[in-house]
């Protein structure tokens, strides 16, 4: 009796210790899983967090990079993006040493800042010949593989360029494939194979994903017939490959005329005024404010992407969504010219969670006029807002053209999935 009371008063213990244990280790699941969890907000989108700002400043320390004067005076819808001051004391602490900053990519971060460098693809083609130059610079250390050290030293390379403004999607593709053909080299190749084989990548990259791309572009508007004769097709801004679009099709032989309309504060659209009239193409040019007045006389609309979204928007230099807006509202067609290499797997629905604010300056200087806002600082209740991008629903867009075809904007997830299976094969 003895001796079964003792099993069957074991039993429970046991029964409980098994519990215990299974309760532990479901604890340590959880927590491990809560762990592997990914940021639900990027860095970047955290200006008004302290703790976040804390461990962006230490990094950049740990990269011996200089930290950027934030700006006192935002909206406050907008806290959560970075907004700097102005100022020419950039690269001060710099030193020009073997372990610094690599002098073609401080001379790029700066054209970024002052903006003499903008346009998605300008952006990207400086910073892929900038890291060209980086490569061809490069040099092993001793007891280091090159995939390796080569990682580790472009990465301040890129903080230092996000410092100076923030990178475009199709800066941050660019890198991405850049990376991962660094990170997959055979590590028995020599110095200068290696080197050669990464700036042959870059090469093809540049020709395949930008300047092929643009090629097809333009071709398929021609088989297409997506310009005919007598049309009246209205731009906005600048955009490179709507501007190649039109020449092709004007040295093709179609005749139309074209509406450039433009708005501050960078006035890009006289650039693609200047450029388009040296065509011969004919041409006229509206302000943003007077947009639904020239919308009627125009047969369709295209437009340039910085980026084209998951959930099927497209974010482009502000203004563009009102422009699509009136299109919609005139029953005009509108057209997005975008390289596939400019799609994102982020989706957005509206300008607030993501975008880049510019120096809220710009705003004040209005040509040969009287400058009324430069003492804007000096009145605590006025802010001054100067949004970068702004996104367009997929209801505005009437059809995307890409290397790829014609789609709609809802099959950016397809496109991104091929993408991906590439990447994977190769």
């Amino acid at each position: 009796k003895k001796d079964a009371g003792s099993a069957s008063g074991g039993k429970p213990e046991a029964a409980g210790a098994n519990i215990k244990k299974e309760a532990s280790s479901k604890d340590l699941s959880a927590a491990s899983a809560v762990k592997k969890e990914p940021k639900r907000v990027p860095d970047h989108l955290k200006a008004d967090d302290a703790e976040t700002q804390k461990r962006i400043a230490k990094r950049l320390e740990k990269q011996r990079l200089p930290q950027r004067t934030v700006a006192q005076r935002k909206v406050r819808l907008f806290n959560h993006l970075h907004q700097y001051e102005r100022e020419v004391s950039l690269t001060g602490s710099f030193s020009f040493s073997s372990g610094g900053i690599h002098p073609v990519i401080i001379k790029l971060g700066l054209q970024y800042a002052e903006g003499v460098i903008c346009g998605s693809n300008a952006r990207c083609l400086a910073m892929l010949a900038a890291f060209k130059q980086v490569i061809q610079d490069y040099t092993t250390p001793p007891q280091k593989e090159l995939s390796r050290d080569l990682e580790a030293t472009i990465k301040p390379y890129i903080s230092f360029l996000n410092q100076c403004r923030l990178m475009s999607v199709s800066m941050g593709n660019a890198v991405k494939h850049l990376k991962h053909h660094i990170t997959h080299m055979p590590n028995n190749l020599k110095d200068h194979e290696a080197k050669k084989k990464l700036l042959e990548t870059i090469d093809s990259y540049i020709k395949e994903r930008i300047l092929l791309s643009a090629v097809a572009i333009s071709k398929y508007v021609q088989d297409e017939a997506k310009i005919k004769d007598g049309d009246v097709i209205l731009v906005y801004s600048c955009s490179s490959i709507v501007r190649k679009v039109l020449c092709d099709a004007w040295n093709q032989g179609k005749k139309f005329k074209v509406i450039v309309v433009d708005a501050r504060p960078k006035m890009e659209g006289k650039e693609m005024l200047r450029r388009l009239v040296r065509a011969g193409i004919p041409c006229s040019y509206f302000m943003i404010n007077a947009a639904s007045y020239a919308m009627q006389e125009a047969t369709k609309v295209m437009l340039g992407a910085h980026a084209l979204l998951a959930n099927g928007c497209v974010m482009s230099r502000v203004g563009t969504s009102q422009i699509a807006l009136i299109a919609k509202a005139c029953n005009v067609p509108v057209l997005v010219c975008c390289e596939t290499y400019k799609f994102c797997e982020r989706g957005q629905t509206d300008s607030f969670v993501y975008n880049e604010l510019g120096d809220p300056d710009d705003l004040v200087f209005i040509g040969n006029k009287t400058p009324y806002l430069n003492d804007w600082r000096d009145y605590n209740s006025l802010t001054l807002l100067n949004l970068v991008y702004d996104v367009t629903p997929p209801e505005f867009i009437s059809l995307v053209i890409t290397e790829l075809g014609l789609i709609p904007c809802t099959s950016v997830p397809v496109v991104l999935r091929m993408k991906q299976a590439e990447t994977n094969e190769t």
